[in-house]
């Protein structure tokens, strides 16, 4: 049978066929089958039992005869073979209209998830109940927001990726173009340039990848341990010792003993991309680091003055390749992932990241939960 099946020999009677694709396809007359039968045996039952007893009492008087009796049985059959088919009749009908009702917002879901397959993002559905559908629309509404903010996102990156890959390759080209014509000598300035640009893209290279591998990466009970936070925040000031010294800008620090679970060499990586916005961004002079038990969580605060940072921004700093000058100056501006690896890090060790902002005073805090 399954061979001719796969032949494509249709075995079911095409008087079937119809109902049977109804029954598969249509939510809604599968609960009319289901209620109409319900309502069906309880009618006839209920008629039934009603009939036997009826029956039951006239035979039980004497006064009766056997063709009053007959005519009696016969009119109440009668009778509640028309009342069972009205009932029947009317419960159909409102079954029918109260249910689709019910089913018409999964419709809408339906339609509006095959715009989503399209490529189409559908305006959020209304939602006029509280129950499980609702929910359910609900969920579908964010889920559709949450797709849409995503593939802008994504848009925004290749055109970012482009745009900062632009510049440096084209004058790299240039360059090599000048040289290759005799237009231009080598010199040791201009291979100076020509470094540069090349080691800028390197790390533009390399600051995706590590955004890309921390963001693929779900740490565990198992790629996690104990970490002491002094000896990660004394070992990366170390490193940035030489290079606060050489742009003049003092340090202040203040660090309390506390234990966390996580990666060290993520965290190292955390507070190192927060030092970096200090020797770039610094106006002041000075920096001030606090590392601290608040409220079960380890906190690390990195103060300075730097470039002021409206309030409604300063959310958004964190995200790919935002950055404040809309010029995308080089000069006053990275290329917008330290502080989005940042986020990224600190959010895998259940954990959060902010700042706070007053004129050009910034407080860059991450905090982690402690053991």
């Amino acid at each position: 049978m399954k061979r001719l099946e796969e032949w494509g020999i249709d075995l079911l009677p095409l008087k079937v066929k119809p109902w049977l694709r109804l029954w598969k396809q249509s939510v809604l007359w599968k609960l009319i089958f289901i209620n109409g039968l319900v309502i069906g045996i309880a009618i006839w039952l209920a008629g039934v039992s009603v009939k036997e007893y009826a029956c039951l009492l006239v035979q039980q008087y004497p006064f009766v005869g056997s063709e009053e009796s007959k005519l009696f049985n016969e009119t109440m059959q009668s009778f509640l073979i028309k009342a069972s088919f009205l009932a029947v009749l009317v419960a159909g009908f409102l079954h029918y209209f109260f249910a689709k009702r019910l089913l018409s917002p999964l419709k809408k879901l339906s339609l509006a998830a095959r715009e989503m397959a399209r490529g189409k993002y559908p305006a959020p559905l209304p939602i006029s109940t509280v129950d499980e559908i609702g929910r359910l629309t609900a969920d579908f509404n964010n889920l559709s927001q949450k797709l849409q903010q995503t593939e802008e996102l994504r848009k925004k990156m290749v055109g970012d990726i482009a745009h900062e890959l632009r510049t440096p390759l084209t004058n790299i080209n240039g360059y090599l173009e000048a040289l290759k014509s005799g237009m231009m000598e080598g010199n040791p300035e201009l291979f100076e340039s020509l470094h540069e640009e090349s080691l800028r893209i390197t790390r533009l290279v390399e600051q995706i990848h590590q955004l890309n591998v921390w963001e693929s990466r779900k740490l565990s009970d198992k790629t996690m341990s104990k970490v002491a936070m002094v000896q990660v925040i004394e070992s990366t000031l170390e490193s940035f010792d030489l290079e606060l010294k050489n742009k003049g800008i003092l340090l202040d620090c203040y660090i309390q003993v506390g234990k966390v679970m996580g990666h060290e060499d993520g965290l190292k990586q955390v507070l190192m991309n927060l030092l970096k916005n200090v020797l770039q961004y610094d106006q002041g002079g000075w920096v001030r680091l606090e590392g601290e038990i608040v409220d079960g969580y380890y906190q690390v605060k990195v103060t300075n003055e730097g470039q002021p940072i409206p309030q409604e921004k300063s959310e958004q700093i964190f995200d790919r390749f935002y950055r404040l000058d809309p010029s995308r100056n080089r000069e006053t501006g990275g290329s917008g992932l330290g502080l989005a690896l940042v986020k990224e890090i600190v959010e895998q060790h259940n954990g959060e990241v902010g700042v706070i902002s007053s004129n050009n005073r910034h407080s860059f805090w991450f905090k982690v939960p402690i053991i």
